[in-house]
């Protein structure tokens, strides 16, 4: 591909005719005919190494400072931005050849995804789905490493979806997927705002720069659906000029919520929308997922489906793993496996078990390593208003001492009357719980929701699937 069908720029004109082989950010992807961008990270910086680029065989590079690398360096104000942009352009812009649909905000955009991914499939139309659990091309299941993957695969993904005949892609955006521009030149023909809570503040430095990042999704976007229980979203609402409608599980709204009724196998409640209203009863329980399903409804009538047709969908569909996902225990007492991973999802998740718990809620939590430590004693806090018993453990130490992980977390405990037990090993915990527990009780593991995996000193991944250790620990209690 010649250089200038990869970048739209006059500042090109020079070499405009560079054959390129192959376009990256990564100095060990270089070969000879690539066209490597220098990206500054926060460990290294992709400047530093660009005339080495062009000796190893680079045809070009893209900077935002002058090299001095004569016509051989393209300067740009913001390098990630046009790499997304040439990453677009590579695959032959795959974001132009399907309906987009994001979703983005702290919790709830894996439930919206799925479940709206979901309904699109059932009424025919084959769907790729970018979440934090897996990617999806229609049936199939991709492995993924990030939320929103980086720019270039992003756009080899979305290639592949076009490839495969897909209409739709429902994604969930990522807050680093936005000010990291790995989306390229994506379009959004609707995106749904679900709520900000504390999360990756070491990454954004503030509450601001977080909201901020999330809503460049709204600047992309012809339609907009918000959250306006949260008050980010009707922050949100009040600011962006697209095309906007407003979701709601309290009070009226474009879309809205209105006789709900939450059981431990589901919820039932009336959708919404002007004078219409349509009785909903869902497999999913959990109020905070009333507010899911009422958004993904929204959505799906954006894309000009029909009511008559989302509702049976919404009805079958049996839920995601790792969100408030009961696991099978054959006992007296239930173990529900949730994601919830910040002090709002925590109380979200408590707060909707604790209407249908007959005897104790008991909630297991820690809280994960080289992350934001703020958040720690607020997740205490969190769990202390609505469980009886706190189990305080481990989640992903990584690099940090998990006793010193616990410590952060207590501190938010200091001066109550929590009943809390401490057990430092995960699985260990998991095991306490099931000793506990008694009839009637439910017992929340949260923080690992879908993950098989623990992340421990020197950043090692082993096998850590709590549902393999509750069905152990079970066995135990049998012996």
């Amino acid at each position: 591909m010649k250089l200038r069908d990869l970048i739209e720029n006059n500042a090109v004109t020079a070499i405009g005719d560079a054959e390129i082989s192959s376009v990256t950010d990564d100095t060990r992807k270089v070969t000879e005919g690539s066209l490597f961008v220098c990206v500054k990270g926060g460990s290294f910086d992709g400047h530093t190494a660009a005339a080495e680029m062009l000796e190893k065989g680079a045809a070009a590079v893209v900077c935002e400072r002058d090299l001095g690398l004569g016509d051989r360096q393209i300067l740009t104000k913001n390098s990630r931005k046009l790499y997304g942009q040439i990453c677009s352009a590579w695959f032959g812009h795959p974001e132009r050849r399907m309906k987009l649909i994001g979703v983005t905000g702290t919790n709830g955009k894996t439930t919206i995804t799925n479940v709206i991914k979901h309904i699109l499939m059932k009424n025919g139309h084959k769907t790729g789905l970018v979440g934090t659990i897996q990617n999806e091309i229609g049936d199939e299941i991709l492995h993924t490493d990030n939320t929103t993957p980086m720019a270039y695969d992003f756009m080899e993904l979305l290639a592949k979806m076009v490839d495969a005949g897909c209409e739709y892609v429902v994604m969930e955006v990522s807050s680093f997927g936005l000010c990291q521009y790995r989306i390229g030149a994506s379009w959004f023909d609707a995106a749904v705002f679900t709520n900000l809570t504390q999360d990756h503040l070491d990454y954004h430095k503030d509450m601001e720069e977080y909201y901020q990042a999330k809503k460049m999704l709204f600047d992309i976007c012809d339609s907009a659906i918000i959250n306006v229980d949260d008050d980010y979203g009707r922050r949100l609402f009040g600011e962006i000029g697209c095309k906007k409608q407003s979701f709601s599980v309290k009070e009226n709204a474009d879309f809205y919520a209105d006789g709900i009724k939450i059981k431990s196998t589901g919820s039932s409640f009336w959708f919404c929308n002007g004078d219409k209203s349509h009785l909903i009863k869902t497999k999913i329980p959990g109020f905070f997922n009333v507010s899911n399903i009422t958004a993904a409804i929204a959505a799906c009538l954006e894309a000009g489906l029909a009511i008559d047709s989302i509702i049976p969908a919404v009805e079958e569909y049996e839920g995601v793993k790792g969100r408030c996902e009961v696991i099978p225990t054959g006992r007296d007492f239930t173990v529900i496996c949730d994601y919830a991973h910040t002090p709002d999802a925590v109380e979200n998740i408590l707060k909707s078990v604790r209407e249908y718990t007959e005897n104790r809620l008991i909630c297991l939590f820690g809280c994960g390593g080289n992350r934001d430590a703020a958040k720690r004693p607020k997740m205490a806090q969190a769990a202390a208003k609505y469980a009886d018993k706190l189990i305080v453990t481990s989640d992903n130490p990584r690099n940090e001492a998990p006793e010193a992980i616990i410590d952060d977390i207590l501190a938010g405990l200091e001066g109550g009357s929590a009943d809390y037990d401490v057990v430092v090993d995960r699985k260990e915990a998991i095991f306490h719980a099931l000793k506990i527990a008694e009839k009637g009780d439910i017992i929340v593991l949260a923080g690992k929701g879908h993950e098989d995996y623990q992340i421990l000193a020197g950043m090692e991944h082993i096998h850590f699937d709590e549902r393999e250790i509750v069905a152990e620990g079970l066995k135990l209690l049998d012996k």
